[in-house]
């Protein structure tokens, strides 16, 4: 479960937001003013931020300032006026994920939420990996349809891989699982059965996410 901090002085609008995003199966914390929302996100972790960048006192981008230096892995979706689109521009080229404007549609939300969070799954991924030789194993339409084939199956033997890919040099099967096995993607068991590593279902999210936004 997600954990999202709303930070709006405006108690109507967090109560809705609150019980919108629960519903949704997100859990949620609320603060009403911007000293709050750092005294909060400095205590404990939250995966998003929905942060009004018009606020009294400490304004939206000061916190913002102070979040990024506190919790730089948080992402933080500003919440803004129209007439403030400018500045909250000017936000995300300080380091939020993204904005949305007063009014706004739950779905609109939901789907900045969701990107949001699918950014951060990918970034944490692309540290994990050796980037180089990672980008490498995946430029290979090959190489990609055998993660995926063996990420539906526990495991197979090079010749049900070579089935599957329809491929009738089965050495050049060989050569591509020797570059993922190679880059940490796959590895093999006693019984010669290719399966993938920790290491390659964290390529996979990648990859499915690196595709999703490719068809967009």
């Amino acid at each position: 479960m997600k954990n999202i901090l709303i930070v709006d002085d405006d108690a109507e609008l967090r109560a809705n937001l609150s019980e919108i995003l629960t519903g949704k199966g997100y859990r949620t914390e609320e603060a009403s003013s911007g000293k709050e929302a750092v005294e909060r996100a400095a205590a404990q972790e939250f995966d998003i931020v929905l942060l009004d960048l018009m606020m009294p006192k400490m304004s939206g981008m000061d916190v913002l300032s102070e979040l990024r230096k506190i919790k730089p892995k948080t992402k933080i979706i500003m919440i803004t006026a129209f007439a403030t689109v400018d500045n909250a521009v000017e936000a995300i080229k300080k380091g939020a994920s993204d904005y949305i404007s007063k009014p706004f549609k739950i779905d609109e939300l939901l789907i900045t939420i969701r990107r949001a969070l699918e950014e951060s799954r990918f970034e944490e991924g692309i540290k994990r990996l050796d980037m180089d030789y990672t980008l490498s194993s995946l430029s290979n339409s090959i190489r990609r349809k055998i993660i995926k084939l063996l990420s539906m199956k526990d495991g197979m033997h090079l010749m049900e891989i070579v089935r599957e890919l329809a491929i009738d040099d089965h050495t050049k099967v060989v050569f591509h699982l020797k570059i993922l096995k190679e880059s940490g993607i796959i590895e093999q068991d006693k019984e010669k059965s290719y399966f993938l590593t920790k290491e390659g279902k964290k390529t996979l999210d990648c990859l499915n996410i690196l595709e999703s936004y490719l068809s967009k």
